[in-house]
């Protein structure tokens, strides 16, 4: 009789394995709920396609072009408009190509984009899940050091450092930037992480002996991906108008270096802005164009984020 219990038990087991496994083998991979997330919204797949295809080509077409030969003044192609004498955009006040400038200022800004959201961004996530997890004494020095952050008058103190650091670039502008824009961040998570903490989840994981940097970064930020994914697209968006913004005042990029804050500070001459609306209007119609589609592209990763922990859930 116990041998029959016991194979009855053994053959539960195996039943209950068989039909995890079965269920595990049926759910669909993140990766497939993305795609099905993106070909079920087709603007965002055509954002998408803009987003990827414009950023692979404005950091290859630049290898093929020669900056220093691009930037060089010639008199006599002073604002040709476009479509004539071979510049396809026109010519600035310099005789500068217009294409050129914004492929190359587009590798640029779009650069410093990226680089700014992968700093703040991951340090702005790291302060806040730290500090809304452990509390106490922790979350009291962590918030304080944010709030004299926050105090900083943020635009005046790059421009500041910008001013008396020698020989700046593209490099040290983005590490310059990522001073001081990790703050918004870093109060959003922490705010979600407090929240988290108070779950049963946490709580049995403390109980179990979990290490705290394990409950962290395995169990709390994957819970949190969704809010993470939105933040850091929405980051991005507003990263790429954070050099363009400080280029278009002048304390951006060093001078004869093309961005799209450079060109859209065309607009700053009245003549520019009606007569010869070449020198500014495509790099700002860029802009318009890349923040709408990585807003698009943020919300189908949202969606997709959420249905992924719902099938785990």
């Amino acid at each position: 009789m116990a041998t029959n219990t016991k194979t009855a038990d053994i053959s539960a087991e195996e039943l209950a394995r068989l039909t995890a496994e079965a269920k595990k083998e049926a759910a669909p991979s993140s990766t497939k709920i993305l795609w099905n997330e993106f070909k079920a919204d087709r603007p965002a797949l055509i954002a998408l396609i803009i987003v990827v295809g414009f950023i692979l080509f404005v950091m290859i077409a630049p290898l093929f072009i020669n900056s220093e030969k691009m930037m060089t003044t010639d008199i006599m192609a002073y604002l040709t408009p476009p479509l004539q004498d071979n510049f396809l955009l026109g010519a600035d006040a310099n005789g500068r190509s217009i294409g050129l400038q914004l492929i190359v200022g587009s590798r640029n800004s779009i650069g410093i984009a990226i680089g700014l959201t992968l700093i703040s961004s991951t340090f702005g996530i790291a302060w806040g899940l730290i500090s809304g997890y452990f509390g106490g004494y922790i979350d009291w020095g962590m918030q304080r050091v944010y709030d004299f952050m926050m105090m900083l008058p943020m635009t005046m103190m790059i421009i500041v450092l910008v001013t008396i650091i020698d020989n700046y670039n593209s490099i040290s502008l983005t590490f310059i930037f990522s001073i001081f824009y990790w703050m918004g961040t870093s109060r959003l998570i922490r705010s979600r992480t407090l929240a988290e903490t108070k779950k049963d989840y946490v709580a049995a994981s403390i109980t179990s002996g979990t290490s705290s940097l394990k409950i962290i970064f395995k169990e709390i930020m994957p819970n949190i991906s969704s809010l993470i994914i939105v933040d850091t697209t929405l980051s991005f968006a507003e990263n790429i108008g954070v050099e363009t913004g400080l280029s278009y005042l002048g304390f951006g990029l060093p001078p004869k270096t093309p961005s799209l804050g450079t060109l859209i500070a065309n607009a700053n001459d009245p003549n520019n802005i009606t007569q010869y609306w070449w020198t500014w209007l495509p790099a700002a119609v860029e802009i318009i164009i890349l923040c709408l589609s990585i807003s698009y592209i943020g919300q189908v990763v949202s969606r997709a984020a959420n249905s992924s922990q719902r099938r785990a859930e």
